[in-house]
């Protein structure tokens, strides 16, 4: 044991802690053949990222349950790892290869490339799992696993491979959003689409043969109207580089303007005019009657909704664009690709020509040009030709790659494909019979949403750093899916008779392919390893809302489709974190913060402890800085506890029994300490984490240092040394039970000052959760109702302006025994914490005195002789005035309909706020000038 410091150095402290327990193994399970196991897996970090405000949120809550559940005697498990991050960690070589003047990626080849971002990872990929360290996350780094390691790497291609054999992992062309800058197919969770001032352009398409008909309308009261003959259908897109590829026009079936036309051909209006285009009038449900035209172009290779149009209506798909999203170059001329596509719509082909992207489109002169700038040149030569409407200012949502930031181009291509359909069957089940249960609850809806209605997954990309895919092709195509190439060549020599050379496919998969393995293959699988027979399936799993459909889904999908098992029993869906404002996190708005710079400026035990406090189920967190700084207060004040009670000898006693202590003050704080320890791990079990924090913050600085230290010092000052050692006794237990309750949420500094308080055989972060429950209600209901007591004269003393250094007398009004014998017992504490000049007894209130109920009696304060009265109503009279003034002001603006509607909404809550506040406020202040008005008469 050693003297506590003036002050906690947690710079120096935080690491120095931190190493010690990695250094001694405390990170990893137990290996208690009796005891229950539990299982965390981390959400794996990109391996290219840096730890934002929802990293530190998140691993700061599974790290509060780690540290719980392993002080319950659980062996705990928090699996760590990283993500490759395909896209992210290859954009990141790249550029460092482009700042150092490098030859590109193409230029130096597959392999070569691949060794760069190996060294890079080597290098530069461990910055988030130090910085989880600073965070204080307990995972068992000795289990460290990286997404292409060799183990998952296994993992993968065994899953690919049984996947294909199963029939549920295929090859197809279907539309996909496209990436142009890194050449890729990327899944929606890569997508931002973002609202941007656009166009809207509308065309004639003419009908072929110059033929009419005659355009009818309906008025309101059904009245049908010709509004003029017409030679051509009228389209509106904002996009008008995509006309190239139209495979029909479509209308609604009720859409009765359009009725004399369907089975009819448009022209499309660009091109040569020998040779444009003819393509045909169909009728589908999806284009809205009441917008614009009505009518709707089906562009199928190049629109998400026009697919699904052309794939219901068996309507032809060109894809436009190269991998660039440059307008095709490649194929016969124009004239003899139109002449084609010509034949297809005359002899109203079978469904599998619907695909005929091999076809390119593209009239001669709009080749190699970009997507925009063909824009210009289509919108101009249509225009020049009288063909154009009118064009329309409109905001568009834009689709932008989250990484590349251009525009996604949806693009008719051959990718891998999971049946996600049939693999979703089972994960919904679980959910629905509560074998995985979301807390908030309400996430179900969300997950159900979205897996009910699932779209075959697309796990292949065009990118080099990933997991290639394990499948092979011979000279003519024809395709080896096997685990290893070894595999591939024997089964290519069986087919073709010979050895055979070939190549591999050169896509890698999804990302999120490797992720959803992540709670099985990192414990070992496929090998059947002690791990993973001891941690499958896991505990909980904590992530965000964005990533519910994107991982959470995929992960139920795998561990059900290979382990049989779901990989957890519980989802918790944890909040944002928002600015104080309310607002989103982002760069553009300004308005980031960095964990760490908290971290350095308060320490990290005030950055756990606010998150945590904060996180309540469903609800955003508001960060402020103030909220920081004030819980670095709260280990200040503790920290100063800690000291006192060091100064005034408590130290743990051998045998010490909390259930057998006799003072009501001892009985009272052992019973307080029991009720927060039954009540903190209630509120974690159920993840109420904000509750938790809370039990422990308001017994540790309110009733601890607040109140008990307070009740003991004339104790630690008496002569009565059997009560003296009890106390002291009590005083280093309560003090070991907080630390051992504020340990899973403000690590460091408890870990300090259990090791400066006593001589310990073990750490603190294996020290035993408080699991006895002591309980001694009288005496709890005995010390409540003196600190009510206590509280109520100080806030009559505050409220009436007594001078602090003003004794009063305390008038036991009428006949309370209870209240006597609180008097009897506690006389000196009450006259020394309320500043009581004596304590009496009279039948009636006497004269000059403020009413006091507490503790189930009658009290008075007789100060008429120690406050001016009238000055006192004045002065709140006042203060009450200037409040009514506030209320009123902001009731005026909060009845205004263009301030509600208009201002922003984080504003309009802070009105109420302020409202509410200065009502409370007033309320007091009423209670107050009542009591002065009752002396004054």
């Amino acid at each position: 044991m050693k003297t506590i410091d003036k002050n906690f150095n947690y710079a120096e402290a935080e690491a120095r802690l931190y190493d010690a327990w990695e250094k001694d193994g405390c990170f990893k399970p137990a290996g208690k053949p009796d005891a229950e196991n539990y299982c965390i897996v981390i959400p794996p970090p990109n391996v290219t990222g840096s730890l934002h405000m929802g990293h530190a949120l998140n691993n700061t809550l599974q790290d509060v349950l780690c540290r719980f559940e392993r002080m319950r005697g659980k062996n705990v498990l928090w699996q760590v790892g990283t993500d490759h991050a395909g896209i992210a960690t290859q954009m990141v070589v790249e550029r460092q290869m482009a700042a150092r003047q490098e030859p590109t990626r193409r230029e130096i080849g597959r392999d070569a490339f691949l060794e760069k971002v190996w060294a890079w990872k080597e290098e530069s990929g461990g910055t988030i799992t130090r910085q989880l360290r600073r965070l204080g996350a307990s995972c068992d780094w000795t289990r460290e696993r990286f997404t292409m390691d060799e183990g998952l790497s296994a993992a993968v291609r065994k899953v690919f491979v049984q996947l294909y054999k199963e029939g549920l992992i295929y090859r197809d062309k279907r539309l996909v959003n496209w990436d142009p800058k890194f050449e890729t197919a990327i899944s929606d969770l890569e997508v931002e689409n973002t609202e941007v001032n656009g166009h809207m352009w509308h065309f004639k398409y003419p009908l072929a043969g110059g033929e009419t008909y005659e355009y009818v309308e309906k008025d309101e009261d059904g009245t049908v109207t010709l509004r003029e003959t017409r030679d051509y259908i009228s389209i509106a897109t904002t996009r008008p580089e995509t006309m190239l590829g139209d495979g029909a026009v479509a209308v609604h079936p009720s859409d009765e303007r359009y009725a004399p036309i369907i089975g009819k051909l448009c022209e499309i209006p660009v091109g040569p005019k020998e040779h444009r285009r003819l393509i045909p009038i169909i009728t589908d449900e999806y284009p809205d009657p009441d917008f614009g035209s009505g009518a709707v172009k089906i562009t199928g290779a190049h629109d998400f909704n026009d697919y699904q149009v052309a794939r219901r209506n068996k309507i032809p798909m060109y894809r436009l664009m190269d991998w660039q999203a440059a307008l095709r170059t490649d194929g016969a001329p124009y004239a003899e690709e139109a002449e084609k596509a010509r034949q297809l719509v005359e002899s109203g082909d079978a469904p599998d020509t619907v695909y005929v992207d091999t076809n390119n489109l593209v009239p001669d002169n709009y080749r190699g040009m970009d997507r925009f700038e063909a824009r210009k040149k289509i919108i101009a030569d249509i225009d020049a030709e009288g063909l154009m409407i009118k064009v329309e200012d409109k905001l568009i949502m834009q689709p932008f790659g989250d990484r590349s930031n251009v525009v996604i181009e949806p693009m008719l291509t051959d990718q891998w494909f999971a049946n996600a359909e049939e693999l979703a069957r089972p994960a919904i089940e679980a959910v629905e019979t509560g074998k995985t249960r979301f807390v908030p609850a309400n996430w179900d809806k969300t997950y159900f949403q979205w897996m009910r209605n699932i779209e075959p997954w697309c796990i292949s990309r065009q990118l080099w750093w990933g997991h290639q895919i394990p499948v092979w092709y011979g000279p003519d195509d024809e395709m080896f899916v096997a685990e290893t190439e070894a595999e591939a060549l024997a089964a290519a020599q069986a087919h073709y008779g010979k050895p055979t050379a070939l190549r591999q496919d050169e896509d890698v998969l999804d990302t999120w392919f490797s992720s959803a393995l992540w709670p099985f293959s990192t414990l070992g699988w496929p090998e059947e390893t002690p791990e993973l027979q001891t941690f499958y399936p896991t505990a909980v799993l904590s992530t965000a809302f964005d990533i519910i459909f994107f991982w959470v889904a995929r992960m139920m999908m795998m561990g059900l489709h290979f382990k049989k098992e779901v990989p957890f029993h519980t989802v918790y869906i944890h909040a944002l974190v928002r600015d104080e404002k309310g607002q989103k996190m982002s760069k553009s708005k300004g308005n980031v913060i960095d964990p760490l710079d908290f971290c350095e400026k308060y320490g990290t035990d005030s950055l756990r402890f606010t998150l945590t406090a904060m996180a309540a189920q469903g609800r955003d967190l508001r960060l402020a800085e103030s909220r920081v700084e004030g819980y670095r207060n709260f280990g200040t004040k503790l920290w100063n506890a800690a000291k006192f009670v060091q100064m005034n000898e408590c130290q743990q006693v051998d045998g010490y029994d909390p259930a057998s202590v006799s003072s009501a003050l001892n009985k009272w704080i052992v019973h307080e300490a029991s009720t927060c320890a039954t009540e903190m791990t209630a509120a974690l079990e159920a993840y109420r984490f904000n509750d938790a924090a809370a039990d422990v913050y308001s017994f540790t600085w309110h009733k601890f240092c607040d109140w008990f230290l307070e009740f003991a010092k004339p104790v630690f000052n008496g002569e009565d040394e059997a009560a003296k050692a009890e106390t002291r006794a009590t005083t280093a237990y309560v003090l070991d039970q907080i630390l051992v309750m504020l340990h899973p949420i403000m690590p460091f500094v408890t870990e300090e000052l259990w090791a400066a308080l006593a001589t310990r055989d073990e750490y603190l972060i294996n020290a035993r959760w408080p699991e006895t429950v002591t309980r001694h209600p009288a005496a709890g209901e005995e010390m409540e109702a003196l600190i009510s007591l206590i509280t109520s004269i100080r806030s009559v003393r505050t409220e009436m302006n007594v001078p602090a250094g003003a004794k009063v007398p305390l008038v036991l009004v009428g006949e309370a025994p209870s209240a006597a014998a609180l008097l009897e017992s506690h006389g000196a504490l009450i006259s020394r914490l309320a500043r009581i000049e004596s304590i009496s007894a009279a039948a009636a209130l006497p004269a000059g005195a403020v009413q006091i109920v507490s503790a189930g009696a009658t009290f008075a304060l007789p100060i008429a002789d120690v406050i001016d009265i009238k000055a006192e109503i004045a002065r709140l009279q006042k203060t009450a005035d200037k409040l009514n003034g506030e209320i009123t002001g902001i009731e005026k603006k909060l009845a205004n309909k263009n301030f509600v509607e208009k201002a922003p909404a984080e504003v309009v809550e802070a009105q109420h706020a302020q409202k509410s506040a200065a009502q409370e406020k007033l309320s007091e202040l009423q209670t107050a000038l009542d009591r002065l008005s009752e002396l004054s008469a």
